[in-house]
């Protein structure tokens, strides 16, 4: 689920002074933010948003400075940075603020659209499996060249640091015959059905039988796709449930599948 804090920088980017805030509690934080509790609690244990106050009481309070911090965090989390990474770019002496957020705001734009050119190649392959329309390889491959996703990871790099460079390599695809075409989807159905039987018996999303699932998932695409490290993955688990053509077309395997792969892939990553 989108937290509130990312939601609202992306409908409207301000760069100008931000109205100062009062005192937060941690649950008043968390409950404007969209994130649990427990999740602020681990940032202060990890130094990564940590609250500068207290109250009369003694519980802690969060003020402006950590408001933006956790902002920062939250969008960074969306581009499917680990926590570790977070920590150390924001603790850089030459990180800025605003640098990061113009960034950040390129890469997702950038990423949105590459996300628009995939579902229309997608929706384009379906009609010819369903019309028994031939593409020729350069019909099925051509939305991969369009975007270089080591190109915008080069960037982010550039930017912020530490971040682990991946491939992604269409070329494989166009080796593949229908045998291996067939294994994949197997494959596929195969770790979604796992997630499936686990939502069915109750399974925590966040629990290791569903991190191992994910670890599976993470696996499969990179045996068949491309080099799919744990931040990537984080990402993509996102876009799971913040795209609504994304979740319904998981959702047609069992309902709420997007979601629960998403809380575990998020869960998998951090462990």
């Amino acid at each position: 689920m989108e937290n509130r804090l990312t939601l609202t920088l992306r409908e409207g980017v301000r760069y100008g002074p931000m109205k100062k805030t009062e005192r937060l509690t941690v649950g008043a934080l968390a409950g404007m933010a969209g994130v649990t509790v427990r999740t602020l609690h681990h940032y202060d244990q990890i130094g990564l948003v940590v609250p500068s106050g207290r109250t009369p009481a003694g519980y802690r309070t969060y003020g402006d400075a950590e408001v933006k911090r956790l902002q920062e965090v939250l969008f960074f989390r969306e581009l499917g940075f680990a926590l570790d990474e977070i920590r150390q770019i924001v603790s850089r002496p030459s990180y800025e603020r605003v640098t990061a957020l113009e960034r950040q705001r390129a890469l997702l734009e950038a990423r949105a659209e590459h996300l628009l050119a995939l579902v229309d190649a997608l929706d384009r392959a379906v009609r010819a499996e369903r019309t028994g329309t031939a593409m020729t390889n350069e019909e099925m491959l051509e939305v991969f060249g369009d975007f270089d996703p080591p190109e915008y990871e080069e960037e982010a790099k550039e930017t912020w640091g530490d971040s682990d460079a991946y491939k992604q390599s269409a070329a494989r695809t166009a080796r593949y015959s229908k045998q291996d075409w067939e294994t994949i989807k197997a494959e596929g159905d195969a770790i979604y059905q796992r997630f499936l039987d686990l939502i069915a018996a109750g399974e925590a999303a966040d629990g290791e039988a569903a991190m191992d699932v994910a670890e599976q998932h993470r696996a499969h695409i990179t045996k068949w796709y491309y080099d799919c490290p744990k931040t990537m993955h984080a990402g993509l688990g996102r876009m799971y449930v913040t795209d609504a053509r994304f979740q319904g077309n998981i959702d047609k395997s069992g309902e709420g599948l997007a979601e629960y792969m998403a809380a575990a892939i998020a869960a998998n990553a951090d462990r």
